[in-house]
């Protein structure tokens, strides 16, 4: 895990394509901005986890049919 320590405003890149930027701090939360292209899904872990859950319950009542 890469760790950097960025002040609101300051960004980092991955690749050529997707952009992370600190927008705001306050009350020890960070708001992040995130620039990434329409192909590429950006979620937050919590969403990510209930997709892929919600795919794997369907592939399984798929199979159990």
């Amino acid at each position: 895990m890469l760790v950097l320590a960025r002040d609101i405003g300051e960004s980092i890149r991955i690749g050529d394509d997707i952009i992370i930027q600190v927008v705001t701090s306050s009350g020890g939360k960070l708001r992040l901005g995130i620039t990434a292209p329409k192909d590429i899904p950006v979620h937050r872990e919590e969403v990510y986890a209930a997709i892929k859950h919600g795919k794997e319950s369907d592939h399984d009542n798929r199979t159990s049919n």
